[in-house]
């Protein structure tokens, strides 16, 4: 089929832009020899990772299309700690979602958060339907979570560049925060960037974040909540919160 004519098809069923991309890639893929293709060993440039150290007053962290969590900075890791509580590594946001039932209380609005992971692994899917690594995935979460296979069903797709992240760490508590998206070209990665506004609650659970972090780098620990939190200034370690 012509590129003139899906472009036809998608102003007729007025697709949106991830959908239009869905539809494309789903054209492509019938003109490919259906081999499966071996995924290369996750790897981010030591650049990369210096780049995210250096925001050092926001979690950043760079992750592929399957959502393997890749690198971040130490606030990132922080963040994201109940997610390193699975012992398989890299850690995985998808496994995370659907699998671990910390998730569950970790995002605000998990239903949505459930749902984007869903649409973004099937625009994947259409754009490499051949990823060998990627089908595992989607193997592995059909198998052994219900919910996954109701929403993978569904065949929705979108784009995830922007937006919001309402999350209740089990440590420092509730967190509003903004993020932006970018892809790093010819890296297959995606680095994340969350951002707090200023003054505001979440900055200050941020900030309390970050210096949990380093009290454990001080004591060359991984993250975990079931770690002490370091006392909030102008409180005695043993006041109630």
């Amino acid at each position: 089929m012509s590129e003139q004519v899906l472009d036809a098809l998608a102003r007729a069923l007025q697709l949106d832009e991830a959908e239009r991309a869905y539809l494309f890639d789903l054209a492509r893929a019938a003109n490919v020899n259906p081999s499966a293709r071996r995924t290369p060993a996750p790897r981010v440039r030591p650049s990369v990772q210096r780049m995210l150290d250096s925001m050092v007053g926001a979690p950043a962290w760079a992750r592929n299309a399957r959502h393997d969590f890749l690198a971040g900075n130490r606030l990132a890791h922080a963040l994201y700690s109940e997610m390193f509580t699975d012992p398989v590594r890299p850690a995985n946001n998808a496994r995370f979602v659907f699998l671990n039932p910390r998730s569950q209380e970790f995002f605000v609005d998990w239903e949505r958060a459930a749902n984007d992971i869903v649409a973004m692994l099937r625009s994947e899917a259409g754009r490499n339907p051949y990823d060998k690594a990627l089908s595992d995935l989607i193997g592995e979460l059909s198998t052994r979570s219900g919910t996954f296979r109701t929403r993978w069903a569904a065949h929705n797709v979108r784009f995830h560049r922007t937006g919001r992240k309402q999350l209740h760490h089990p440590v420092v508590g509730d967190l509003d925060l903004s993020f932006e998206a970018m892809e790093l070209p010819g890296e297959g990665l995606t680095v994340l960037v969350y951002t707090a506004e200023a003054g505001s609650p979440s900055q200050d659970a941020l900030n309390l974040l970050a210096s949990w972090a380093a009290t454990l780098d001080q004591d060359n620990q991984t993250p975990t909540t079931s770690l002490p939190l370091p006392a909030r200034p102008g409180r005695s370690p043993d006041a109630p919160s």
